[in-house]
């Protein structure tokens, strides 16, 4: 049986409960049939794999590598993902570097070595990353099955700070939220940006951004915004929000009103 979180209630009262379990939670996932049988055999087989054309092929290996990296929808898409490993990620025309998601990106420098003609030992460290982030991921994508908005909360802990600390210049930092599905969503729930936001050009969208994120936060950029103070406050208005938008679909504002004072 594969493992299920325990997500009482969404909301704040939820996310306040899986803050106060998940160090337990997390090492019952990691200690799951399912999750301990898919790393031992990627552990004992990764080393037989010289090639992108090796990884495709390997199906369990595969599907543990594009889990690491939050791109377990694309098991299917062997071809694509050839593509991007083998056209690598120094050339600027690369496709890789052209797609807005980067953990395509991410998958690709961390999979140069397989890449043809490629004279490379991968990482030392890499085996022990790829386990390490799926089982991050794991646990994130089984608690999304019982509270999708508490995914996507953890989701924004774990990576804003990476993605500060991967892009030096601050406009590319805002293009990367952009591109990040997981961080945009929390940032237009969070913002109350209309639907219309998706429509506008991307340099607009990035200015509207920004000065939302400030007025909101009281924060001159996204370094500001990835402490830890500062993403609690997002991660709570985020969850309120949430949690808003889902009564205006099923009730009325009379009801929703009152709802929100008996809390």
């Amino acid at each position: 049986m594969s493992f299920r979180p325990v997500v009482p209630t969404g909301g704040l009262a939820g996310w306040a409960f899986l803050n106060k379990t998940r160090e337990r939670q997390e090492a019952s996932f990691q200690k799951s049939a399912v999750v301990k049988n898919d790393l031992d055999y990627f552990r004992q087989n990764f080393g037989k794999i010289t090639s992108s054309e090796d990884l495709v092929k390997e199906s369990r290996s595969f599907r543990v590598i594009l889990s690491a990296y939050g791109l377990e929808d694309d098991i299917n898409n062997r071809a694509f993902i050839r593509k991007i490993i083998d056209d690598g990620v120094e050339d600027r025309k690369a496709l890789a570097n052209r797609l807005t998601d980067k953990r395509y990106k991410a998958m690709a420098q961390d999979l140069q070595f397989l890449a043809p003609g490629a004279k490379l030992d991968p990482p030392a460290d890499l085996k022990d990353r790829i386990v390490t982030q799926f089982q991050t991921r794991g646990f994130e994508r089984a608690v999304g099955e019982q509270n999708q908005d508490m995914r996507m909360a953890m989701a924004l802990q774990r990576e804003l700070p990476d993605l500060v600390q991967g892009f030096a210049s601050e406009n590319a930092q805002w293009f990367a939220v952009l591109g990040n599905t997981p961080l945009r969503k929390v940032m237009e729930t969070a913002l109350g940006l209309p639907k219309e936001f998706g429509a506008l050009d991307v340099d607009q969208q990035v200015t509207r951004l920004k000065s939302a994120v400030s007025r909101r936060f009281n924060v001159a950029n996204l370094q500001e915004l990835s402490q830890a103070e500062n993403m609690d406050k997002l991660v709570k208005r985020y969850l309120v929000m949430s949690q808003i938008k889902e009564m205006q679909t099923s009730m009325s504002p009379a009801s929703i009103a009152l709802e929100l004072l008996r809390r």
